[in-house]
């Protein structure tokens, strides 16, 4: 096992760099109802899937961006709760913030704690001066999160020609 790499703490959360033994929590995440519903189905459904979706994903864009998703835990207990971070997508004009916790820790401030203090990194660490983000139409709840986060809706994309109609926010 690997040394886990925390690139952000707040009073309540640690944001560490993914590592292949986070497996187990990334299939959970990714098969909860909601992000399948909110963010898409990745086709993950066993522990050896979700290693895959790390090593394709997030541990590959630290590599190539020197950023990506990052694993959010409950300082107090070490408890994972979700993931939040940054994705380079060739299709949008600016690095894209997105995040999603497990159901438990939602209504807590916990999303909107991450979500700002990876803003504040992007930008005070990075040097990225615009962000966006990406919902489903029908993803109020995030919706909502990204105005208080500063965001606003710019427009309707499609990631790929035939892929699903997303709202487009922008900050910055």
């Amino acid at each position: 096992m690997t040394a886990k790499q925390v690139v952000i703490e707040t009073g309540r959360l640690s944001l560490r760099r993914l590592a292949a033994d986070d497996a187990p929590f990334i299939l959970r995440l990714l098969n909860e109802p909601s992000f399948i519903q909110n963010i898409g189905d990745r086709g993950v459904r066993t522990v050896e899937d979700a290693r895959k979706y790390l090593q394709d994903g997030p541990l590959a864009s630290y590599d190539v961006n020197g950023f990506g998703l990052y694993l959010v835990e409950h300082r107090p207990t070490g408890t994972a709760m979700g993931i939040c971070g940054l994705l380079r997508r060739a299709q949008l004009d600016a690095v894209d913030i997105g995040f999603s916790l497990v159901p438990e820790f939602w209504s807590h401030g916990y999303a909107l704690e991450a979500a700002a203090a990876v803003m504040k990194y992007a930008r005070a660490s990075l040097g990225l001066d615009r962000l966006v983000a990406i919902t489903s139409l029908h993803n109020d709840r995030s919706a909502r999160l990204l105005a208080r986060l500063g965001f606003i809706y710019e427009r309707n994309v499609r990631l790929t020609p035939d892929g699903e109609e997303l709202k487009l926010f922008g900050a910055g």
